[in-house]
């Protein structure tokens, strides 16, 4: 598997708007693409950001992660599949298997931490918005089933991160 880079990084904010003040107003990221009122996709050069609203509203002082998941970018759709092929063979649990997204084909694996990581490929900006073979769904409808399974498996329970 021959990564190519970090292809976004997704975080859980209260508020869209609020948090595109930020990103774009004081850091000038770009907005490359709105879901609606509650996903944002924002860009500086080849990376991005991506801003969900949270389910549940985090407080600054909290000692909570707030980052929804990260990518690691591949080279094509091919390579997605092999390294789905690959990772499965190493014994990672598959959240999703590859499908075909917005901008590319992506997957879904889980560290032993319980992190949603995914992989990715990059197509062209020129997008065809009306394709209906384009999955739209979201990581968390699929790692909320697979956190609670781990959860009562009797798994070692996680330690709590701290930002000491």
């Amino acid at each position: 598997m021959k990564l190519t880079g970090i292809n976004q990084i997704t975080l859980r904010v209260n508020d869209v708007r609020v948090a595109e003040d930020f990103y774009i107003g004081v850091l000038g990221l770009n907005v490359e693409y709105r879901a609606g009122a509650n996903i944002s996709y924002l860009r500086v050069n080849s990376d991005m950001i991506v801003l969900v609203k949270a389910e549940t509203p985090g407080v600054p002082e909290a000692r909570d992660i707030r980052v929804d998941h990260f990518g690691f970018r591949l080279s094509s759709d091919a390579e997605v599949d092999e390294a789905a092929e690959y990772l499965d063979a190493q014994g990672v649990h598959l959240i999703t298997k590859p499908a075909q997204r917005r901008e590319g084909r992506a997957f879904f694996v889980m560290d032993p931490d319980g992190n949603l990581i995914e992989f990715y490929s990059m197509k062209s900006r020129e997008l065809d918005a009306s394709n209906k073979d384009i999955d739209s769904s979201f990581p968390d409808e699929f790692a909320a089933d697979t956190r609670k399974k781990m959860a009562e498996g009797g798994s070692a329970k996680k330690t709590r991160r701290s930002r000491k």
